[in-house]
């Protein structure tokens, strides 16, 4: 009988997989994605709940694009979005937008705010003349970025062939090819353009008109960068990308990038640095040690504001980075006391993550403060300002229906 029941099992076994040897990659709780495991793809943006850090795109596929429905997607808690070449927050970002999504499956189904899809889905046609693609089961992200950063991580640059200022309507071709030269092939594309794409040159914001009134009527074979969104096309054509910007040097990406790096360091300052619990070392009396781990994509000087001897605050957030109480402020469950430690991890850091870990003592540490866990932490430097009522969760309260409001939420007149 034992001999019968082995053997069963045996062909059980043999039968199905190896535990893990065909499962999906998912992200882990408390570890940073592999980035190599990642899955890419481009769409418009179309719609944004940006304090439940998700939205939906349009991805490109090879089908007719307008016929696409939205792909709704959610940002990780360590997701990064960039925007004209700086750190960005999703309610910086115009809708229309062509964006750049780097992302995989849902870490936990059960808690996703968005659709979970069968994970093959990437691979299946959609129907309706809309191809392979455009409904990614992938659609938990890790960076989310425009064209213009994009190509600027990616050392890519666009040649224009053909733009001629007076005739706006006339489709132009451009290439998108490496900025230094190399092997790299270039990539040929028809887009539109007309009297609304916004031109930077220095400090100047210009008009095409502009330019044709200073007596240039081309930027035929200029090496420039561009910023994408997308138009109706008038001949029906599937998918025809438009120019929403033009920059013609390095100085009006500098003060681009500058403009944007401030909005995004003012609102950092006022929300708190996004970071995760990596381990706790208890004391007596609710006393302890906390090392946080500071998400990555953030400016510098941010980083820079975490010195040891000064002091801090650390209060439980939720996944989509709202604070875990806040009807009196995010400081008033926060667990405070000097920081004890700065370290830069050797080596690289893994995408989401600034390699940089706080270690701070309090007197009180609280459920929401443990490893793995998703917090926030504040420099006492920065700002100490309330939040309005739809950035935080009840004081007390971790139910689903406070991570994505309900109709509910609205008043009732």
């Amino acid at each position: 009988m034992i001999r019968l029941l082995s053997a069963l099992c045996l062909g059980l076994a043999l039968s199905q997989p190896l535990f893990g040897a065909d499962a999906p990659y998912r992200p882990e709780a408390g570890k940073f994605p592999e980035l190599a495991k990642a899955h890419t793809y481009r769409g418009e943006l179309v719609f944004v709940d940006h304090v439940n850090r998700r939205g939906s795109v349009r991805v490109l596929g090879v089908g007719v694009f307008r016929r696409n429905d939205p792909h709704p997607f959610a940002l990780l808690p360590y997701g990064m979005v960039r925007y004209l070449g700086a750190p960005a927050e999703l309610r910086d970002i115009p809708l229309g937008t062509i964006l750049h999504v780097t992302a995989y499956l849902p870490p936990d189904p059960k808690l996703s705010s968005v659709p979970v899809l069968p994970v093959d889905n990437k691979d299946r046609d959609a129907n309706h003349y809309r191809g392979i693609g455009v409904f990614p089961a992938e659609n938990h992200v890790l960076l989310l970025e425009d064209e213009l950063s994009y190509c600027q991580r990616m050392g890519l640059a666009w040649k224009l062939k053909g733009l001629d200022l007076e005739k706006p309507a006339t489709p132009i071709l451009a290439t998108l090819e490496p900025k230094q030269g190399g092997d790299g092939k270039a990539t040929e594309q028809k887009l539109t353009f007309d009297a609304a794409t916004r031109i930077w040159r220095g400090r100047e914001a210009l008009s095409v008109a502009d330019l044709i009134a200073e007596g240039k009527k081309s930027l035929d074979g200029q090496t420039l960068q561009l910023g994408l969104t997308w138009k109706p096309c008038p001949d029906g054509i599937f998918l025809r990308l438009h120019i929403s910007d033009i920059w013609l040097d390095d100085a009006s990406l500098q003060r681009a990038a500058q403009n944007q790096t401030e909005t995004h360091k003012a609102f950092i300052r006022s929300r708190w640095m996004p970071a995760q619990v990596e381990r706790i070392e208890y004391g007596k009396f609710g006393r302890a040690k906390v090392t946080v781990t500071l998400f990555g994509g953030m400016d510098p000087s941010l980083y820079a504001d975490f010195q040891k001897g000064n002091p801090a605050l650390i209060n439980a957030a939720e996944n989509t980075l709202k604070h875990a109480g806040g009807h009196y402020g995010p400081a008033h469950m926060a667990s405070k006391g000097p920081i004890a430690e700065v370290v830069k991890l050797p080596g690289d850091a893994p995408m989401g993550s600034s390699g940089i870990q706080v270690t701070m003592e309090t007197d009180l540490i609280i459920e929401g403060i443990r490893p793995g866990k998703v917090v926030r932490i504040r420099a006492a430097v920065w700002p100490a300002v309330d939040l309005p009522r739809e950035e935080y969760l009840g004081d007390g309260e971790f139910r689903v229906e406070d991570r994505f409001p309900t109709p509910a939420i609205f008043p009732k007149y």
